[in-house]
């Protein structure tokens, strides 16, 4: 049987209770959403928790990067929140150190059904004998492509790298039209994102079970050829996700891969970053020309992933277990609009729909207004097709070291920058692609 928060400190609550006079929270809810704005949205949901069960909530702001140590002290301590919004990167590994409770996890599941969330999400927080942490809500990394071109030109959508490929050879004009921008600069963490979700795109990896294993080297060598033929249809300079946005907006790209983030700039919704195709920065011209991928593959990969970054609801050891879980299943339930409202543009549901309509979630979702200086819902922006892609990358949702229970392995990694480091000394010519593939595994072998 699970000790609670409330019966292990029952004693010490029952006197402090007396001394500091009004009541405190029944739970705490840590949460890395801190800006003003989005703080104030978790608040009022919070409030209407409350009001419908009685249960009090203190929302507690934590700066992303300090949610680790944090958790940590909190926990040595035995103070820990009843419930933490975190990134995929705790998941299990919080589970193994005993900070989080995967059992009262997997028990909001089963109720909320298994069937109603996205599988990716899912198999991502995948304990053995359930899941670490409730999926939230995520994004996934899209390659964004000018649609109104592609058929114009009889071109398949940029699914695979062939798609692809064939796309700029019949594309690429520069100056006017750039058939990619890949990004090359190599200290950027957006090199890194970019470049992972083209190797999971052909299915390879540096990671396995029993930790590094080394790039299998036929496989990489396709990721390498792919890679350097968009770059060599790319500007030349060191290229990341401003030049990639810049040029597209201005219709001088026919390709580039970028996070949903940029779905309302596409509208015109954001003066700071208007699309320059047309004399109007605040036109919808350009998003009605766009189509988009989430699942990519390569021909060694037919089956594609797509890179995602997923948040999950951790119900912790010392939390009130059964309030705890009334929380997170309200916020995925009654509450799940509202929850996903905080940036829809960035948060996709992972969690569908529900007993009444299997869309019910991403229904709503595509109503609630995203944009900065001009609101829209994204299903008046975007036509139906769109937002069932944007959602469906969830479904096949990867990231390197997740299924093999190496993702902190595999983040250290990608944090070294190594990859992006040797792949630009491919692209510039300065090694071949055998020698590229060695090179890596030899420095990537010494991380731990």
């Amino acid at each position: 049987m699970r000790m609670t928060k409330a019966t292990r400190f029952a004693l010490g609550t029952a006197i402090a209770l007396v001394l500091a006079g009004p009541a405190l929270a029944d739970i705490r809810f840590w949460t890395t959403e801190e800006q003003p704005e989005r703080l104030a949205k978790q608040q009022e949901m919070a409030a209407a928790f409350e009001a419908e069960t009685g249960i009090a909530v203190e929302v507690i702001p934590v700066t992303e990067s300090d949610l680790g140590t944090r958790a940590t002290a909190a926990f040595a301590a035995g103070d820990l929140p009843d419930v933490i919004y975190h990134t995929l990167q705790y998941a299990l590994p919080w589970v193994d150190a005993g900070i989080l409770d995967a059992e009262a996890a997997t028990e909001v599941i089963d109720e909320l059904g298994t069937g109603t969330f996205a599988p990716g999400a899912l198999a991502m927080a995948e304990t053995e004998d359930g899941y670490a942490s409730v999926p939230v809500d995520g994004w996934t990394q899209m390659i964004v492509y000018r649609r109104d071109l592609f058929e114009e030109n009889g071109l398949e959508p940029p699914t695979t790298y062939e798609n692809v490929l064939a796309a700029v050879e019949a594309l690429h004009n520069p100056p006017e039209m750039f058939g990619f921008v890949a990004a090359t600069k190599v200290d950027e963490n957006f090199m890194s994102q970019v470049l992972e979700h083209v190797f999971l795109a052909n299915g390879a990896t540096p990671v396995g079970q029993d930790g590094f294993t080394g790039f299998d080297e036929a496989r990489t060598i396709e990721v390498l050829d792919f890679y350097k033929a968009i770059a060599e249809a790319s500007p030349p300079g060191e290229l990341y996700w401003d030049q990639s946005r810049t040029l597209y907006f201005a219709g001088q790209a026919a390709m580039i891969i970028w996070s949903p983030f940029i779905l309302d700039e596409l509208a015109g919704l954001r003066d700071s970053a208007p699309p320059t195709i047309t004399d109007d920065p605040t036109s919808g011209e350009l998003a009605s020309r766009t189509g988009i991928v989430t699942n990519f593959a390569g021909p060694s990969n037919p089956d594609g992933a797509a890179w995602a970054d997923i948040r999950y609801f951790g119900i912790t050891a010392d939390a009130d277990i059964e309030a705890a879980q009334d929380f997170v299943r309200y916020s995925m339930d009654e509450g799940y609009t509202q929850t996903l409202s905080i940036a829809p543009e960035g948060k996709f549901p992972v969690r569908r729909g529900n007993g009444e309509s299997e869309t019910a979630f991403i229904d709503a979702w595509s109503q609630l207004d995203v944009g900065v200086d001009r609101r829209a819902p994204l299903g008046e922006l975007y036509e139906a097709s769109m937002i069932d892609e944007i959602v469906g990358g969830l479904d096949s949702a990867q990231r390197w070291g997740v299924a093999d229970g190496q993702l902190a392995l595999a983040s250290k990694i990608v944090n070294s920058q190594a990859i992006n480091r040797i792949v630009r000394e491919y692209i510039d010519g300065e090694i071949d692609a055998a020698g590229a593939v060695a090179k890596m595994n030899e420095e990537l072998a010494s991380i731990e």
